[in-house]
């Protein structure tokens, strides 16, 4: 491979015992199986914008990349649970009256339970970064005679950023958890790798940074900053007596979370392309945070992230549809 440093598009994510790699084309992953083989298919995408103009717009194109990310992702950590053996695990440590519920209704069975334990997880989401700061801010609030109403946007958003960073830390914890940022660290390592033009080996992965301008982690800092200053501005004209009903508060800032969305996302675009002062700003957050989310990867980890990449730049392997 020549050394002429390149950008690319090419992104991905960390799943279980594997890593996502995501073209202009279509996406390969690379999952590492229970006989230590690693299994790698490319998989075909077909992404709204390409069916319809308006899904392409800027700021549209934004939030529906993010919506089919969310569920690509989805579809993918399934695949690679099931690839891994991970599954396997599972239905050893399945209760019997798991068994016969399994046995009785199938896959529909795993699929109400997986509906019920995402629904759960969104609303647990909305409670922690939503309701909770609003919750909070108007306490803290009415207990200063309502003096830092002016404030309320900013005083929110911080408290949504320590939020997530103290989340982020306490899973970052967890042995499974931990395994999993190795290979988001080998995904963002070979991409880098990839970009400076060097030959995608174990060992040039290994001396490249484990972070990455364009990682979902940075877009979740640049929503969280841009919120501030958006909800920021919005304070300034509601009136304080809606702001202090926490619901009504919640309600009107709803319909912000889409453009926000879309904004982040042309950020990111345009973080991926340039290297200015102003993109340095607004990424060195979610650069930091990275140091979280990211762990340096195993040798056999590495492989992985590279057998991943090498499958999306490339036409020559198999695909299989993404349904």
């Amino acid at each position: 491979m020549s050394k002429k440093s390149h950008i690319t598009s090419v992104g991905g994510q960390a799943l279980i015992e594997g890593v996502m790699m995501q073209g202009p084309k279509g996406v390969a992953t690379a999952v590492r199986k229970p006989d230590n083989s690693i299994c790698v298919e490319y998989h075909k995408v077909k992404h709204l914008k390409d069916k319809c103009k308006f899904f392409g717009i800027p700021i549209i194109r934004g939030i529906v990349a993010f919506i089919e990310s969310m569920i690509l992702g989805y579809k993918l950590l399934m695949y690679s649970a099931e690839v891994s053996g991970m599954e396997d695990i599972e239905d050893v440590e399945m209760t019997k009256f798991e068994k016969w519920l399994d046995n009785k209704f199938g896959d529909k069975f795993m699929d109400f339970i997986m509906g019920i334990a995402t629904v759960l997880g969104f609303a647990l989401a909305f409670l922690i970064f939503f309701f909770l700061p609003v919750f909070i801010f108007n306490r803290i609030n009415a207990a200063c005679d309502l003096s830092l109403t002016p404030w309320q946007g900013t005083i929110e958003g911080l408290m949504k950023i320590v939020i997530f960073v103290v989340y982020m830390v306490l899973v970052s914890q967890m042995k499974d958890i931990k395994r999993l940022f190795k290979y988001h660290g080998a995904e963002h390592k070979s991409i880098a790798c990839y970009e400076s033009g060097e030959e995608l080996i174990v060992e040039n992965v290994k001396k490249c940074t484990r972070f990455h301008p364009r990682c979902g982690t940075s877009f979740m800092f640049v929503m969280l900053i841009l919120s501030i200053v958006v909800v920021t501005l919005l304070s300034l004209v509601v009136p304080s007596e809606l702001k202090q009903n926490t619901v009504l508060w919640m309600l009107i800032k709803l319909p912000l979370i889409p453009i926000i969305m879309g904004i982040g996302y042309e950020f990111i675009k345009y973080a991926g392309r340039h290297n200015n002062l102003f993109v340095k700003i607004l990424s060195a957050p979610g650069l930091w945070m990275q140091r979280i989310t990211t762990k340096e990867p195993d040798d056999d980890i590495i492989e992985v992230g590279i057998a991943s990449l090498k499958a999306v730049i490339t036409d020559n392997i198999e695909d299989d549809e993404i349904k």
